[in-house]
């Protein structure tokens, strides 16, 4: 629950550097997973492209989480950018859960 009562620092402490962490950690499981396996599913410019979306996301989330750090947690985040980062999480959680039911079921079948 939203303490409305913390100072705006405080808020941006307590919200926007764990938001910015998983942001990272998730594109870089992404990145992984497109860096290292083939997605049947995907045409290979599809996957090129995802795995290119997913590096500038990368690069976006690291600048700001830089800014963020070098005006000592007084700066903030626009909405509008972080929904086009949520999204992009988005397809890439979807595109894993559906490569890793296919792993599974290859692998039951293989059995």
């Amino acid at each position: 629950m939203l303490n409305s009562n913390l100072p705006e620092p405080e808020l941006l402490k307590t919200l926007l550097q764990p938001l910015l962490e998983d942001f990272q950690y998730w594109f870089g499981r992404s990145r992984d997973l497109l860096e290292t396996e083939e997605i049947a599913f995907l045409s290979r410019e599809q996957q090129s492209d995802l795995l290119e979306r997913v590096k500038n996301a990368q690069n976006e989330v690291s600048t700001v989480h830089m800014l963020y750090k070098a005006t000592g947690g007084q700066a903030g985040v626009e909405t509008a950018t972080l929904m086009p980062w949520h999204r992009l999480l988005m397809e890439c959680w979807q595109v894993g859960m559906r490569f890793r039911m296919e792993q599974s079921t290859k692998q039951k079948q293989d059995e």
